[in-house]
């Protein structure tokens, strides 16, 4: 647990922000890109 910068394991509702944002015309944009919900696993 202290190798995740969040200091928890993720819970199915951490995914709730991403995929409203990828549903969203906010992403219209946004193409091949990777979003890691890991709990900063990735960035450290």
């Amino acid at each position: 647990m202290e190798r995740i910068p969040a200091g928890r394991w993720g819970e199915p509702k951490d995914f709730g922000g991403p995929v409203v944002f990828l549903a969203s015309d906010a992403s219209n944009y946004l193409h091949g890109a990777i979003i890691s919900v890991d709990g900063g696993w990735m960035g450290r």
